[in-house]
């Protein structure tokens, strides 16, 4: 019989899923993307979490969501 190889799986970026919240679909024109890209880069996260923490900080800034 073939040996069987193990797949070990990576490690993912980011908060584990919860399963909760409404996903969204988003298209960036490429600026805008740059934007986020260099985000990512300065924070090491995710594009999905970088636009969360984008977000988050723009709605409490103009007072829409409370700070934590």
């Amino acid at each position: 019989m073939p040996k069987q190889e193990t797949v070990a799986s990576k490690k993912r970026r980011g908060p584990a899923p919860t399963g909760k919240g409404v996903p969204i679909m988003v298209r960036l024109q490429p600026d805008m993307l740059a934007g986020v890209d260099q985000f990512v880069a300065e924070h090491d996260v995710s594009r999905p979490e970088a636009v969360r923490m984008i977000i988050r900080d723009w709605l409490i800034r103009h007072q829409v969501l409370k700070a934590e």
